[in-house]
């Protein structure tokens, strides 16, 4: 058993309830690899923004689970050697579907996990979920649930559907759970194709893909059901088009790639909203810096000079996405 304070990390707790007096959401950054992982802690460390660092079920098993504790360890003392005295960063586990998982990511020093069972019908959701935050909370480790379904795909999650969280049930799960944050579902998507074609309407200037907007509605009526309650917003990545350009024109083949307008993120940060997940955008300044890369230096082999500018575009990503559309710089 290893404690996340062991390792100089945070749980959720404070971060939300400054979050939401401070009208700002917490940037939730997946990694899979150290190059996105001295990336955001770059970045945070820049703005001094908390940050939560997240794994996805696939990248523990990508990473290995030892390895993470260690890189987490490492990623503290990275930003205190960046001149970050007292880092507030949290690691968490990104859509966990088993008791089993949440327990072994508490026993390795995951400081919050995420326990996923929205598939499951509602009273299943409900217990599941309260065993394990009566786990994990044995050892002060927070626990998001989740309350409505995400379409889209991203690792092991797959929904073809999303059905919204309904208002009338957050009351009875969040009191019957105990849970710490309640992800809802209000129209944001997991993956690069967070909308079809036919859902979306076309910029007739531009041509691209305009996508419907997020349920705020739904939103409200959770904030006026639990006031000041952390809420969490998953398969937010806004799916940058120049991203997406220079894919396509490197070598790439992502068509009608489109994601959440920055312009609904920044609204929601101001909300109740307090921890807004980003994976695809990373993911998408990756591919786009390596294929560029390769595509102008066909003959390069040495991983440092693909990996390196793809670390840079990731930190330039993560600063924007800190400062300009959820608010959180210079609140650590």
């Amino acid at each position: 058993m290893v404690s996340f304070k062991e390792l100089g990390l945070v749980n959720t707790r404070e971060m939300f309830a400054k979050a939401i007096d401070g009208g700002y959401a917490i940037p939730a950054f997946n990694f899979n690899n150290m190059e996105q992982l001295q990336a955001i802690i770059k970045a945070a460390a820049e703005t001094r923004s908390p940050v939560i660092l997240q794994v996805s079920s696939g990248a523990r098993k990508y990473a290995n689970q030892t390895l993470l504790r260690y890189m987490a360890q490492g990623a503290v003392e990275y930003a205190k050697e960046l001149g970050w005295e007292n880092p507030q960063i949290a690691l968490h586990l990104d859509h966990g579907n088993s008791f089993e998982l949440c327990k072994s990511c508490v026993d390795f020093g995951f400081s919050s996990v995420m326990i996923d069972a929205s598939s499951l019908p509602y009273e299943e959701n409900i217990a599941l979920t309260r065993q394990v935050v009566e786990y994990a909370h044995r050892f002060d480790v927070t626990v998001e649930a989740e309350l409505g379904v995400l379409a889209g795909v991203e690792d092991e999650v797959v929904a073809e559907e999303s059905h919204y969280t309904k208002p009338e049930e957050v009351i009875d799960f969040a009191t019957r759970t105990g849970c710490d944050s309640l992800a809802i579902s209000i129209g944001t998507s997991h993956g690069a194709y967070k909308f079809t074609p036919e859902q979306c309407t076309r910029d007739p200037k531009t041509g691209r893909l305009v996508p419907p907007p997020l349920a705020f509605d739904v939103l409200d009526e959770i904030m006026k059901k639990l006031p000041g309650f952390p809420i969490v917003l998953h398969g937010s990545s806004s799916v940058p088009q120049e991203y997406v350009d220079i894919i396509n024109a490197n070598g790439g083949r992502l068509p009608d790639a489109v994601g959440i307008p920055e312009e609904q993120l920044r609204k929601a940060a101001k909300s109740a909203v307090c921890k807004i997940n980003i994976d695809s955008d990373s993911r998408l300044a990756f591919t786009a810096a390596v294929r560029k890369v390769f595509n102008e230096k066909p003959g390069e082999f040495d991983p440092r000079k693909y990996c390196g500018p793809a670390r840079d575009e990731m930190e330039k990503l993560y600063v924007h996405k800190i400062k300009e559309v959820l608010g959180s710089d210079g609140k650590a």
